[in-house]
């Protein structure tokens, strides 16, 4: 069948989409800054390259699908974080975002401390050279093995999110024969504007101590009590991909209250607040994050004004940004495989991924972008739903959006800003080798996380 041979599915301006009229983009070959990494272009062919690297050779050499991440603008946005809050605060990037040894050692390189929140975390962050000292230990639900590791090692500081917690980590440091810093994690009841299963500090869920009621202030008493443990301050995280300030100032607000109350009862003052992350990005042309400047103003500003008003010195400030630095610096890169137009509805463009490499659009009804980047195209768009090759029907990768009307199998198609979760979360649902990473630099690619073979699916398999 020719490219231009299907019949497709709605191809006109305002088409209905889950309830919203949306304009289909008057150029399907234009590129949005916003959602693309820095040195992502399209070459006069249509051909998209990055890093000075076409896709088409990307994939001849990689396969598809694959994760593709552009170190260039990984450590940039690296820097811009770091020096936006300057040496006066602390910049620990989140590695439940995206973690690899590549990426510790590059976050070391650029001057960022590292967050983790399991075992296997804090494994690759010390099997790449990350200091120890530069490393915070989060999770709910640490096991005492992950915990004793943790201080053995030496990591800066455990944030402790709950009373049992407490106590298991001061009489661990004590049988180690040391004193670890910690920060206490506390729920300051904002409700975040996001999905509810990525909403944190809210009473109603499993993170932290509550300030309500002031659970807070006694997880504070003891915590002052015990010997093997000091605690350094009071940590805070109000939700995930938020574009709005608000939540922040109310969560900065309560957090430097609580702070105050501690100075009033026990005559210490925490040097310490951390206030999370959470940052959004642009998945869509409609999403407007804030760059790492406004945030770091914002939030120093919030802070000051809030201690000054309660005569505290101002603490050292820490933010736990991952999202915002991996999430726009990769893409996927899918080829196309089945076309099913729906008269009157959707073409359902079907790709040799799914849910497998990106579960977020099933989890989460997150939003994504698409564009063909393996040519160009003057055809009249089409509204498209790209699902993927699992059997389930919410096996769904971008829920709306257009492409051209010839687009053909065969054809390359990325999803941008995928650096975020998507391998993180990736897994084998029926059985799918879960695909590379690949570091794209100065014309040069390397895997720095492989393809998973059918050799590692059965090794496990022991029966």
């Amino acid at each position: 069948m020719s490219r231009s041979a299907h019949p497709a599915g709605p191809r006109h301006a305002d088409v209905l989409t889950e309830g919203h009229y949306t304009a289909p983009p008057t150029d399907l070959n234009a590129l949005d800054a916003k959602v693309w990494s820095r040195t992502v272009t399209r070459g006069p062919e249509g051909v998209v390259s990055m890093g000075g690297i076409e896709v088409t050779r990307l994939a001849e050499e990689f396969g598809t699908p694959a994760y593709f991440v552009d170190e260039a603008d990984f450590r940039a946005r690296c820097r811009a974080w770091r020096d936006a809050f300057g040496t006066g605060a602390d910049v620990f990037y989140a590695g439940k975002a995206f973690l690899s040894r590549a990426v510790v050692r590059w976050l070391h390189e650029e001057g960022l401390n590292l967050d983790v929140c399991s075992g296997g975390e804090l494994a690759t962050a010390l099997a790449a050279g990350m200091p120890a000292e530069r490393i915070a230990f989060h999770g709910n639900n640490k096991t005492e093995d992950e915990i004793h590791r943790a201080i053995e090692v030496g990591v800066g500081r455990v944030v402790l999110d709950s009373f049992q917690e407490i106590v298991r980590v001061s009489h661990i440091a004590e049988r180690l024969g040391k004193r670890q810093r910690v920060q206490i994690r506390v729920t300051v009841g904002v409700e975040a504007h996001t999905h509810e299963f990525i909403a944190t500090a809210h009473e109603d869920q499993k993170f932290g101590i509550a300030l309500a009621g002031g659970e807070a202030a006694e997880a504070v008493r003891r915590a002052l009590k015990l010997d093997g443990i000091e605690l350094i301050g009071i940590h805070s995280h109000i939700g995930s991909q938020i574009f709005d300030m608000a939540g922040f100032e109310v969560s900065a607000r309560r957090v430097v209250q609580l702070l105050a109350e501690v100075r009033d009862e026990h005559g210490v003052e925490l040097p310490e607040i951390d206030l999370g992350g959470g940052l959004g990005i642009a998945y869509t042309s409609d999403d407007d994050p804030c760059e790492p400047h406004e945030i770091a103003k914002a939030l120093s500003e919030i802070v000051t004004r809030e201690c000054a008003a309660a005569g505290l010195r101002t603490p050292r400030i820490s933010v736990e940004p991952g999202r915002a630095i991996v999430g726009p610096t990769a893409f996927t890169l899918y080829e196309v495989g089945t076309i099913k137009p729906l008269e009157g509805l959707r073409t359902y463009v079907s790709v040799d991924g799914g849910m497998s490499d990106n579960i977020r659009t099933a989890l989460y009804d997150a939003e994504y972008s698409v564009a063909l980047v393996s040519r160009s195209s003057d055809a009249e768009p089409m509204l498209v739903r790209v699902v993927g090759k699992h059997c389930e029907s919410g096996d769904i990768v971008v829920r709306d959006a257009f492409l051209p009307a010839d687009l053909a199998p065969g054809d390359l198609v990325a999803v941008p800003a995928t650096g975020a979760y998507c391998r993180s979360m990736a897994s084998n649902y029926n059985h799918a080798l879960r695909p590379p990473v690949v570091a794209v630099d100065s014309g040069a690619a390397r895997v720095i996380v492989r393809r998973e073979t059918e050799e590692d699916l059965l090794r496990l398999d022991v029966g």
